[in-house]
């Protein structure tokens, strides 16, 4: 299961990781004073209702609309006078004299930490999500891009699904196919639903015989070991005379891929870019944003060291890179047969709508751990 916490931010943001991709720079919280004011129960609705309007509408709220908003019982002038206290303790930032007011990154840090849990899904994304999945069925690689996309278009922003650590997948199968004289092709069905299909060449021709012996050989050595392991399997002693068969030498090359495969990094799948241009309204941030996505390393990085904070939520400069300073991230981690797998999660402005954007990852990915559980 996805499981949610509240965190507060003074005891979670300290040493944030550097961003280490290119020229980017690392944003150090200041969240660590103990001296951090606490909200009487009349400021936090007030608080709650400003990141609502303004998640809602993108436009500064004035005290009017918080007056009208839903467990707000006082009148404007009240409200006003709040409204300045926050502003003044940090939860709320005023863009011009006249306007209204805006939440800081403090201000939607407290209204997620006031969250209990993600919200109802609703009953059109639900399903939608439990079509998509009915009918998810193919290669790994595949239904973890449509996932990306499926989240992608239940949140409108761009989705992030990082696929389980390779090595640690057990092997159910192994196969070799002759496709020509001197290509073979190794298939090998992992526990965690990847099927992997590897080309192996030779120097000179083979024939089918060797290659149908070949493949046994493989499927008696791999059969319910982990894809760490097979590049550990002891290779085929060589026959009478120093020389491998052909069969050896088939065996051997079919270990050294998996070999490879074992050590490669882990695969992001991205969908939803597109949506990044509408998400923000400066030019040069959707541009950044973009550049970060495209950077498989950097995106593993920034959804681990939010986790790894014991956060699910990352909002502006928590995130740690400067490009991000108006980005959010939600992250959760997914489960295949009750061991966390891989990582699911939305990268968006900070003025999203955290607990729609919450309620989607924890399903999305209750879902996808559920169905690659079942194989």
């Amino acid at each position: 299961m996805c499981g949610w916490q509240s965190v507060s931010s003074s005891a979670n943001h300290r040493g944030l990781l550097a961003w280490v991709a290119g020229d980017g720079k690392a944003i150090m919280s200041d969240s660590t004073s103990n001296d951090e004011p606490v909200l009487d129960p009349r400021k936090a609705t007030i608080l709650r209702a400003v990141v609502e309007e303004y998640i809602e509408t993108a436009q500064p709220v004035g005290s009017g609309h918080v007056a009208n908003a839903r467990g707000v019982n006082v009148s404007s002038a009240t409200v006003r006078n709040d409204m300045a206290t926050l502003e003044h303790d940090g939860f709320l930032h005023q863009p011009h004299t006249s306007a209204g007011r805006v939440p800081t990154d403090k201000g939607y840090r407290f209204f997620v930490d006031s969250l209990h849990a993600p919200a109802l899904l609703a009953a059109a994304d639900s399903q939608q999500i439990r079509s998509f999945f009915a009918h998810a069925h193919g290669e790994l690689e595949q239904m973890l891009a449509d996932t990306s996309r499926l989240l992608s278009s239940l949140t409108h922003y761009a989705a992030v699904v990082v696929s389980p650590p390779a090595e640690a997948a057990t092997i159910r199968s192994a196969q070799l196919v002759g496709l020509a004289p001197r290509v073979a092709l190794l298939v090998v069905v992992l526990s965690n639903g990847v099927i992997d299909k590897h080309t192996l060449d030779f120097d000179q021709d083979v024939d089918e015989v060797t290659v149908q012996a070949a493949g046994v050989r493989l499927a008696g050595l791999l059969a319910g070991i982990n894809l760490a392991a097979a590049s550990a399997v002891a290779r085929p002693r060589t026959a009478e005379g120093g020389t491998a068969t052909e069969v050896d030498r088939i065996v051997i090359a079919a270990l050294e891929v998996l070999q490879s495969e074992a050590a490669a990094s882990d695969h992001v799948y991205i969908g939803g870019t597109s949506r990044m241009a509408s998400a923000f309204d400066a030019v040069a941030t959707v541009s950044e944003v973009l550049q970060i996505l495209e950077q498989q390393y950097v995106v593993v990085t920034l959804l681990r060291d939010v986790l790894d904070r014991g956060l699910h939520v990352a909002i502006g400069t928590e995130t740690g890179m400067e490009p991000l300073a108006d980005c959010s991230v939600v992250v959760s981690t997914y489960e295949v047969e009750g061991e966390p797998a891989g990582t699911i999660g939305v990268l968006g402005p900070t003025r999203m709508n955290y607990p729609q954007a919450m309620a989607a990852v924890a399903v999305v990915g209750q879902r996808l751990g559920r169905r690659l559980s079942e194989g």
